[in-house]
C-alpha cells in the first residue's frame, strides 16, 4: 500500500523585522501605524503566517532604515 504525504510548505518566521523594531524600540502597532496597516498584519509576516507584498515590504524597510535583503533576503 502506498501513502502519499501531502508537504506543506510554511514561511520562514521574520525574527529579522523583531529585531529591527527592537532596536528602534518600536512596538509592532507604532510599525503598523507607520506602514499603514493593523497590528495583527505585523505579527502575522513576523509569524510567518503571512506573505507581504513587495509594497508593503519596502514600506517596512524604509520606516525600520534596513534594505530588502537585511529583513526579507533569504538566509543562506
Amino acid at each position: 500500500m502506498l501513502l502519499f504525504v501531502q508537504e506543506v510548505v510554511a514561511i520562514a518566521r521574520n525574527v529579522r523585522i523583531k529585531a529591527a523594531r527592537a532596536a528602534l524600540d518600536m512596538t509592532q502597532k507604532a510599525l503598523a501605524d507607520a506602514v499603514g496597516v493593523s497590528r495583527q498584519t505585523i505579527n502575522a509576516i513576523e509569524q510567518g503566517e503571512y506573505n507581504p507584498t513587495i509594497k508593503l515590504c519596502r514600506a517596512i524597510c524604509r520606516v525600520l532604515g534596513k534594505s530588502l535583503d537585511e529583513l526579507f533576503g533569504e538566509e543562506e
